[in-house]
């Protein structure tokens, strides 16, 4: 399989990613990668094509150190994609609910199903990741411990599923970025996102007024995250999407005067927006 077939994901075979991968790219080969510096690495060593990285949860909020580590990347944001998180109660052939002792996934998705588990009056048990949880239980055929994990990790380890889409939110659902070593241009004139990072002066109310750019234009701030850099309490970045395209007049505008009060404005990206954020933008 060559590497232009391939799209790289952080965690083990039948992750969340690793289903998102498959949902977007079904005739691409996914690569389980350990950590996130693994999954920019095997795009920046031509190793995959493409990488699949989460960047926030409905439920969970942001993922934990991804935004310092995007603009470190070398990598383009080609795309984003919405993720609908639908858990499985998970079990070796043969077990029942009455079975079930002891229930082990990645701490957020045993916090997403709190509602099952005090239902079932079961052990909480924190695992690494939800997939790994899988094949672990999967491994030692113990029927007394379940895992929350995805269908597809069942799939993949034999696993049953007791019970299906146990999530106690049903607006459960991650948002991904996919990237690649190459921009893309799209057309101006379909619905796009800008991703960019930047760093403000530090002046009085240089973030109020770095902002001010994009109220005076009309370009819609979807998503503002500041981070602390290199454990300095005085050196923030910040990350941000907005709707429109950086070749539009009132983006152009705002990004000037965004960079005036700022010591660097760096492009992650620009790409089309996802169908599920323009229906949200439309009051469905």
């Amino acid at each position: 399989m060559t590497a232009e077939n391939m799209i790289a994901f952080q965690g083990a075979p039948g992750a969340y990613s690793d289903l998102a991968c498959r949902t977007v790219f079904p005739a691409m080969t996914t690569l389980p990668c350990r950590d996130f510096a693994e999954t920019f690495a095997a795009v920046q060593e031509d190793r995959a094509r493409l990488a699949m990285i989460p960047v926030e949860n409905s439920v969970a909020g942001r993922v934990a150190d991804i935004y310092h580590l995007l603009p470190d990347s070398r990598l383009h944001i080609i795309a984003e994609h919405f993720q609908r998180v639908e858990h499985h109660l998970l079990a070796v052939p043969g077990a029942k609910l009455s079975d079930i002792k002891t229930v082990t996934s990645h701490v957020h998705a045993l916090g997403q199903c709190r509602d099952l588990i005090r239902e079932l009056g079961v052990q909480a048990v924190v695992g690494v990741d939800t997939a790994g949880c899988a094949a672990e239980i999967a491994k030692k055929g113990d029927k007394s411990v379940a895992a929350i994990a995805s269908s597809l990790a069942g799939e993949l380890y034999g696993l049953q599923s007791l019970r299906a889409n146990i999530e106690d939110a049903e607006h459960n659902t991650t948002r991904f970025l996919i990237m690649t070593k190459e921009p893309i241009n799209p057309d101006p004139s379909t619905p796009v996102v800008t991703t960019f990072v930047f760093r403000v002066r530090n002046v009085p109310a240089a973030l109020y007024k770095a902002m001010g750019g994009f109220a005076t234009n009309g370009v819609n701030m979807t998503k503002l995250e500041s981070y602390m850099l290199g454990g300095n309490f005085f050196a923030t970045q910040f990350y941000s999407d907005i709707e429109g395209h950086p070749e539009h007049t009132s983006v152009r505008l705002a990004l000037e005067e965004l960079s005036f009060f700022s010591r660097e404005v760096r492009i992650l990206g620009v790409y089309p927006q996802h169908p599920m954020r323009q229906r949200k933008g439309s009051g469905d």
